[in-house]
């Protein structure tokens, strides 16, 4: 496959899944801010930012409003749910022949519903987002027009190297953002101090495993019975919950080992070694064990290797020299 093809489907993907991953953020502090007191507002929205990588680009200035409008509808940042499609539907077009009919019409429906002239409207958008309905609605049809571009995508393209790539770009993104979003949530769920706890604690627990889609498949496991221990042990370890970092780091494994075998063999020992060994340690570790190094530390070790990892796809089947593509 052309190292062009394989950029443009990579991160065509990664891009759609990280518009998910924020459009269900603000989806579900906005949700949240129902029940919120006036002293978590503040935490809550900065812990947003924080999950979303801290990006340079927004402002946090005291109106969740605003701030949701920023991550919204910002047409030239890559952070904005908005600058998302439009990037991902811009990969897209230049790997037009690559993919299905019924991925490019589902892609370009999202990117013309989400580029409306109305929505270029600063203040149609405030206006938007500070109606009861309008935002939860919006937000809920961008959500589900990602689901359904990915249920398209395994349903009509062949899966072969292509269709691989594009599953590396979304698990990659995807266990990037559960790391960034259990870091942003260590406070709230290590305050062990009674008089540290304002009683929105289980809200706060709630709002995690919401903002992961996971609040129902925890609840089959564990029952309804929130438990830091517990939260934390399903988003990183559970093996059959696809936004586990476990299953979302073994899932990228396959598709880069697919990639290797359709490919003829191309193959990295560094690529594989710290693919490999992200994967046993998700496998083979314990929550107690995490715990006892310190969850923080260990989540950036976990996002310290997905940047390898990324890097070392990159020098291997993207911006590989010619001197080694002749001698593969």
């Amino acid at each position: 496959m052309l190292s062009r093809v394989a950029d443009s489907l990579y991160w065509m993907s990664r891009y759609l899944e990280r518009a998910e991953h924020t459009t269900r953020l603000l989806d579900v502090n906005l949700n949240l801010m129902l029940d919120e007191s006036a002293n978590s507002a503040e935490r809550r929205w900065q812990r947003v930012l924080q999950s979303l990588g801290s990006p340079k680009d927004v402002t946090w200035d005291r109106d969740p409003f605003a701030l949701t409008r920023q991550l919204t509808f910002a047409a030239h940042s890559q952070s904005s749910v908005l600058g998302c499609i439009v990037a991902a539907r811009e990969n897209a077009r230049h790997v037009r022949e690559q993919i299905s009919t019924e991925m490019w019409q589902r892609l370009n429906s999202l990117y013309l519903q989400v580029t409306r002239p109305e929505m270029q409207s600063d203040m149609h958008a405030e206006a938007l987002l500070r109606e009861h309905e309008a935002p939860t609605e919006f937000l809920s049809q961008v959500m589900e027009a990602v689901h359904q571009f990915q249920g398209v995508t395994d349903s009509t393209m062949s899966h072969g190297e292509g269709w691989q790539f594009i599953q590396v770009g979304r698990y990659m993104e995807r266990a990037s953002a559960t790391a960034m979003l259990l870091e942003s949530y260590q406070d709230e769920l290590w305050r062990e101090h009674e008089h540290l706890r304002d009683g929105n604690e289980f809200l706060e627990w709630m709002g995690l495993l919401r903002s992961a889609t996971a609040f129902e498949a925890y609840c089959k496991v564990y029952t309804a019975d929130l438990a830091p221990e517990w939260i934390l042990e399903f988003l990183l370890l559970d093996a059959d919950f696809p936004h586990s970092l476990r299953f979302s780091i073994n899932s990228m494994q396959h598709a880069l080992e697919a990639v290797e075998h359709v490919s003829g063999g191309a193959r990295s020992d560094k690529l594989s070694r710290i693919s490999g060994r992200l994967s046993a340690t998700l496998s083979y570790s314990s929550v107690e064990e995490i715990m006892s190094g310190g969850i923080v530390k260990y989540l950036h070790q976990v996002q310290k290797h997905c940047a390898e990892i990324h890097k070392a796809i990159y020098e291997l089947y993207i911006d590989y020299s010619v001197q080694s593509a002749l001698a593969g």
